[in-house]
């Protein structure tokens, strides 16, 4: 068997489900006042943030969930929008004016500064997140976009 048939199709998620369960999270966030809707990340599994952004056309402030890693003093997430092929609008947001808040688990709000990682740094954070062994993240699931999935450093502002 070929390396190319080894690798696992990924699952295929309809987009309006991927969409509602969107909407959910972030409702149940709210309405929870944020007991529920982020974790931690840990070395074995991917955290859970809620990045807040100003809207590049609207100026509002704009909130999305998204999963992360890690790396020193960085968070990292890939800027991916449910695996479907645009750009996710809270990356268009960042490109727009990088600077951002991220809420963490156990309330911790961090003022970042958000860019992508260079072409090496890309490489060792892909391979952090593939690592991970989930279904969120592979090779396969990136392969659906006709982009590379940029992998976005949320730097600490001082």
């Amino acid at each position: 068997m070929t390396a190319e048939a080894q690798v696992k199709a990924p699952p295929y998620v309809p987009r309006w489900l991927v969409r509602t369960i969107w909407f959910i999270h972030r409702r149940a966030y709210v309405m929870t006042s944020g007991r529920f809707g982020l974790r931690t990340a840990t070395p074995t599994r991917w955290g859970m943030m809620r990045l807040t952004t100003v809207g590049r056309r609207t100026g509002r402030t704009r909130v999305a969930i998204v999963g992360f890693i890690e790396d020193g003093p960085n968070i990292v997430t890939p800027a991916m929008n449910g695996w479907a092929d645009p750009e996710p609008a809270w990356w268009l947001n960042l490109q727009a004016n990088p600077h951002a808040t991220v809420e963490l688990p156990g309330g911790e709000t961090r003022r970042v500064t958000a860019g992508a990682a260079n072409p090496q740094e890309r490489q060792r954070l892909w391979r952090r997140f593939v690592d991970l062994g989930t279904t969120a993240f592979t090779d396969a699931s990136a392969a659906l976009r006709s982009r590379e999935t940029a992998l976005v450093v949320f730097e600490p502002r001082r």
